[in-house]
């Protein structure tokens, strides 16, 4: 486990060397590599480690799974478990959960192209010749990358925990290498050399410290990936190999300015002896394709969790894999990020100038984790007042810090992942309210199932024909529209008829045992209950045939299943902003059929439409 999650979890994080000490000495930032800048800097880029990474996630945010599942969704379903419904803080946190999952998908576009274009641009130390075929190459990998998302990462999986163990161990020997020339570096670790550069040079330390965040790029991967690896694992990884390994490689980098100012240039790959440098930006471009990998895997998993939570449409989901629930693609998602990367190699054209966009996206990220975790330290682990706002007042600081540092930047490219992160926020906040919208308005003038079954009891006029008919509704106590229309033209109902619910719940995953409630009403009608976690997929044939055990025994080949069809159009009332309610309409066009969604076979499936007025 602790293998696999070195390639996973530690991609990113783990190929930040490339570009971080060279992005803090950047010529838009005018801090010179003199030995007191570089020991200053170098003096925060370990404390950013060590707080920032080790601290905060890898001491403290480990702790607040959600049964066993991490990420940005997963912690606000917890935080919001945690503060209880209908309470006013309730939609602040929601607010903040979904600006820091925009913010994420952001940073799925950004990191791709910013590991892939800075290890390609290895090359050009190799031989300035190179430098117009940096561009073209890099769009060829991310291009390739993306196309093989469909047959999934499971095999190629299995390759990224021995090369990345290989590039941990390669950057720290660089690195040990150039200490040893230059042993004085070490004093770096004293805190004081980079609080004395952060007072000496005022505003443009504050700069730097837009670049030096650049360094614990992909801590929220830790979290993410609880549910795959689990805590030891996870731990165990970055104390041994992957701490050591890049405090030692950030060192070198430092103890070769220290040498050789000019090497600011790009001081990672000027580490490499010259008789390596190709072998070097061969395995870099390797470590960068995994780094990219795993952060495209967790968009795929945010997407999929958004969903089963309510805060985005239907969508096409393929699993990957028959033996890991985790590994699914997502064809919207992927064509989408894969636009966005391009737009971003193309339009900056260069890492150094990607660095400004991407610090923001970090960081927005960092300080809504750090905020939720908070809350659910005080509600849920029940930890003293005092005790959450001296360690979350202390660590929010140091995430406000960073975030305010990197709003500089905003001019100059970090507008880029703010404006993906509103744009899935309106998304997102625009599906969840108008969901809302249209349950309020099928519950209007709706029919209870009491009232409705003894209607039938009494009625002359209703045929009752052979076979099960399962209706499916989303409030179990009411008829589904789609059985009042089959009634008012067939006059005719099923012997047998089931209205079926599925549930999501804001946990993962729902035992076996837990899944399914059935409930014998009268008269050959039943309600049936289905209950999923967010990380789970519904499939409801399968469900059906596990009611056996439950006394309900279904023959697929003598059911039908009645969907409701509901075409939205702009109401009168206006709950929400009539252009709002126009892109609502449009996500539900664009959401997948609820067949193909709940597995159901299509030739069984009798649609019913019905025209609803929001």
């Amino acid at each position: 486990m602790s293998l696999a999650a070195a390639g996973v979890v530690y991609g990113d994080i783990g190929t930040s060397p490339l570009y971080a000490l060279r992005a803090c000495f950047g010529p838009a930032l005018g801090v010179a590599p003199t030995p007191a800048n570089v020991i200053g800097v170098t003096s925060l880029v370990i404390w950013a480690l060590l707080l920032v990474v080790t601290l905060k996630y890898v001491g403290l945010v480990l702790r607040a799974d959600n049964r066993g599942e991490g990420g940005i969704l997963a912690l606000l379903a917890l935080a919001l478990r945690a503060v209880g419904p209908g309470r006013p803080m309730s939609g602040l946190l929601m607010a903040l959960g979904l600006t820091g999952a925009g913010l994420f998908f952001g940073d799925g576009m950004i990191t791709p192209a910013m590991s892939v274009l800075s290890a390609v641009e290895g090359l050009e130390v190799e031989s300035p010749a190179f430098s117009s075929f940096v561009l073209p190459l890099t769009l060829v990998i991310l291009v390739g990358l993306f196309m093989l998302q469909s047959r999934g990462s499971e095999r190629v999986g299995r390759l990224f925990g021995p090369v990345m163990v290989v590039w941990f161990l390669v950057i720290g020997l660089l690195g040990a290498v150039q200490i040893a020339e230059q042993p004085g570096i070490v004093i770096a670790f004293d805190p004081r050399h980079g609080l004395t550069f952060l007072w000496r040079h005022g505003w443009a330390a504050f700069a730097v410290l837009g670049a030096v965040v650049l360094v614990v790029t992909g801590a929220e991967a830790l979290y993410a990936d609880i549910g795959h690896f689990g805590r030891t694992a996870i731990r165990l990884v970055w104390g041994l190999v992957v701490l050591p390994a890049l405090l030692l490689n950030y060192l070198g980098q430092a103890a070769l300015l220290l040498d050789n100012p000019g090497a600011a240039e790009n001081p990672f790959f000027l580490l490499v002896p010259e008789w390596a440098l190709l072998p070097m930006v061969l395995l870099a471009m390797a470590a960068t394709v995994i780094a990219s990998q795993a952060v495209i895997s967790g968009v795929f998993s945010l997407s999929r969790q958004a969903m089963q939570l309510g805060y985005s449409p239907r969508l096409a989901i393929r699993h990957t894999s028959d033996e890991e629930e985790g590994q699914v693609y997502v064809p919207r998602a992927n064509w989408w990020l894969l636009t966005g990367v391009i737009v971003l190699v193309v339009g900056f054209g260069n890492s150094n100038a990607l660095a400004s966009a991407y610090g923001v996206a970090v960081t927005g990220t960092m300080v809504v984790t750090s905020v939720l975790v908070m809350v659910v330290a005080r509600l849920s682990w029940g930890w003293p007042l005092a005790l959450c706002l001296g360690v979350g007042g202390g660590i929010l600081a140091v995430d406000l810090v960073f975030f305010s540092a990197n709003l500089l930047k905003v001019g100059s490219g970090g507008w880029f992942p703010l404006v993906v992160g509103a744009g899935m926020l309106l998304l997102m906040g625009t599906w969840r309210k108008g969901r809302a919208i249209l349950a309020r308005r099928l519950a209007e003038g709706a029919l209870s199932l009491d009232q409705f079954i003894a209607q039938q009891k009494d009625s002359k006029t209703v045929i009752r024909v052979g076979g099960t008919a399962v209706y499916m509704t989303g409030v179990a106590n009411n008829v589904p529209l789609a059985l009042l229309h089959n009634l008012k033209h067939n006059k005719a109902l099923h012997r047998r008829i089931i209205f079926l619910t599925v549930l999501i719940e804001d946990i993962p995953r729902v035992h076996g045992r837990d899944r399914i409630e059935v409930v014998a009403l009268a008269d050959g009608f039943y309600r049936l209950v289905l209950r999923y976690g967010f990380v789970q997929e519904p499939d409801v044939p399968r469900a059906l045939r596990l009611c056996k055990a439950l006394g309900l025994d279904f023959d697929l080949m003598d059911t039908s299943f009645f969907l409701g069809h509901e075409t939205l159009v702009s109401g009168d009332q206006h709950e929400m902003p009539e252009w709002r309610e126009r892109l609502f309409v449009v996500m539900s066009r664009s959401a997948v059929s609820a067949t193909e969604f709940f597995r159901i076979p299509a030739g069984r499936v009798v649609e019913l439409g019905a025209q609803i007025r929001l």
